[in-house]
């Protein structure tokens, strides 16, 4: 189903606000005017309202496995391994990326969780001909018996089709759809290993507006050292099903200078190079995890300071992707226009921006 956004959306702040205005004002315990402010901010947002539809955003997303259980990796209690899982959901993310109106920039399949770094791009859809989207989109949503040449003729007969052609042209550049697709097909096909039925993942992602190239950066680093930060690998090139190491492989083949881009999809180049990035996250990864081998100068790469974060700010902001941070990632200005445009005052993690910028 289409989800088409409210040119002139209301937020869930600014509604709350309105019935307060309205009612007379009455004498309060500063404690539970405290509280009554702080249930308001942390209220759920509607994901439409993070998410913008019509604009192309980056965003920082999470899937977990129901109850965090091992669904992708070693099962403690039955030892059975389900580690060839990450391969279904690694080949799943470039097939659908290839379709989609999107670009990768990094990933991390865990045993109980993927990571992802997304940007859409709905302009990249718009200027698609219309068989084109159908023949996409018939792609990742075949039929039973499909084949190229059966969704080739449902491309061709439903050409004229113009309504189903701008529902289908918007759903190519909808991160919701392109998890959907992701997370269901994984599903499906666990289950049916499995002989079972009922929930594989915990429920819909989780997702943050990334919203300035530094908050990007230090999210794709986040990514890439997961499997650092989990124990299962000493150093960054040597995990599996991650999106640093498709990388540190392609640097063989590629110019040392070539502008980092995406590793599936399409997107355009960051401001930094592919090889300034590798030396980023190994640098960062030796001086988050203190036990990791490796005896080279200890200091970061200068895209750092390019970025207008110091040294122990962009450490922090790595280490605080998910634990200083909610629905948005960014500078200070970028985290107080992204409050305003939700209708609020505040955001989780804009105290956090503000005290980096101090460091």
């Amino acid at each position: 189903m289409l989800i088409v956004q409210d040119p002139h959306p209301v937020s869930p702040m600014s509604v709350a606000s309105q019935s307060e205005e309205s009612q007379p004002r009455t004498s309060r315990s500063p404690m539970l005017s405290a509280r009554r402010e702080s249930t308001l901010l942390r209220m759920t947002i509607a994901r439409r309202y993070i998410v913008d539809a019509q604009a192309s955003g980056t965003y920082h997303v999470v899937s977990r496995c129901v109850r965090r259980a091992l669904l992708c990796g070693r099962d403690p209690l039955t030892g059975r391994d389900f580690s060839h899982r990450k391969n279904w959901i690694e080949k799943r993310i470039f097939a659908l990326a290839a379709r989609f109106a999107i670009g990768i920039y990094a990933y991390a399949v865990m045993s109980n969780h993927v990571h992802l770094v997304i940007q859409t791009n709905p302009a990249s859809a718009d200027a698609r001909d219309a068989v084109d989207v159908l023949r996409r989109w018939f792609s990742v949503s075949r039929r039973a018996g499909d084949t190229e040449a059966t969704i080739e003729a449902r491309a061709q007969a439903s050409a004229g089709n113009e309504a189903r052609i701008a529902e289908y042209r918007a759903r190519l550049a909808s991160l919701s759809w392109f998890m959907r697709f992701l997370n269901e097909s994984i599903a499906r096909a666990a289950n049916v290993e499995d002989g079972c039925t009922g929930r594989f993942w915990e429920g819909r992602f989780r997702c943050q507006a990334l919203l300035d190239e530094a908050a990007v950066l230090s999210a794709m680093t986040y990514v890439d050292l997961n499997p650092v930060r989990a124990g299962n690998v000493a150093t960054p090139e040597a995990a599996e099903h991650v999106s640093f190491r498709r990388r540190s492989d392609d640097m063989r083949r590629r110019a040392p200078d070539e502008p980092l881009s995406t590793v599936a999809g399409a997107g355009p180049a960051l401001g930094v190079s592919a090889r300034e990035y590798l030396l980023l996250v190994d640098e960062t990864g030796r001086l988050l995890h203190a036990g990791k081998p490796g005896a080279i100068d200890r200091s970061l790469p200068s895209v750092v300071k390019r970025l207008g974060l110091s040294e122990n700010a962009w450490l922090l902001q790595v280490r605080g992707t998910q634990s200083h941070y909610w629905r948005a990632i960014g500078l200070v200005d970028a985290m107080v226009d992204k409050a305003a445009e939700l209708g609020q005052r505040w955001l989780k993690g804009l105290a956090f921006a503000r005290r980096l910028e101090t460091i």
